[in-house]
């Protein structure tokens, strides 16, 4: 597992409050236990359609996103079951932080202890993340507790 010091990268955003650990990942992927291959089922529920495609409407699915490192959400971010698997989930997946209003006691200890950065940032700060461009770069400096994003410097 690699250290989480600095991250540049692009942002997703799913901004809905309340996404818990079945909506990360639901209970029927919870059988392997090693801490790979669950990142093909993080938010399967929304990612796919009753037949298995692809739903074209979600925005893990869309072009523009599928390199994002960061995913911006909303508040209560991994309430719910105290699964680890949602966080291998989004690690696999390809996420180095989660920035939220907040999260769960539970998951955020589980990201910690996984190298998935969580960050708690305010709706003001989150929403202007939210309206970059699908490739604005922002950088995640771990060492200095800071977000660099266009002419924002956001600490937490």
């Amino acid at each position: 597992m690699k250290k989480f010091i600095k991250e540049t990268g692009t942002i997703v955003s799913i901004p809905d409050d309340d996404i818990d650990t079945d909506t990360i990942l639901p209970k029927q992927f919870l059988k392997n236990i090693l801490k790979t291959g669950f990142g093909r089922n993080l938010f399967f529920d929304w990612r796919y359609l009753a037949d298995g495609r692809p739903n074209p409407d979600f925005i893990l699915n869309k072009p523009e996103h599928k390199d994002a490192t960061i995913l911006v959400t909303g508040k209560n971010f991994g309430s719910g079951s105290s699964r680890e698997h949602a966080v291998w989930a989004l690690t696999d997946y390809g996420f180095k932080s989660v920035i939220a209003g907040s999260f769960s006691d539970i998951f955020y200890m589980n990201a910690t202890k996984n190298a998935l950065l969580p960050i708690v940032l305010d709706d003001e700060k989150r929403s202007i993340l939210r309206s970059l461009a699908a490739d604005q770069k922002i950088t995640i400096d771990l060492p200095a507790q800071k977000i660099y994003c266009l002419d924002h410097i956001f600490a937490f």
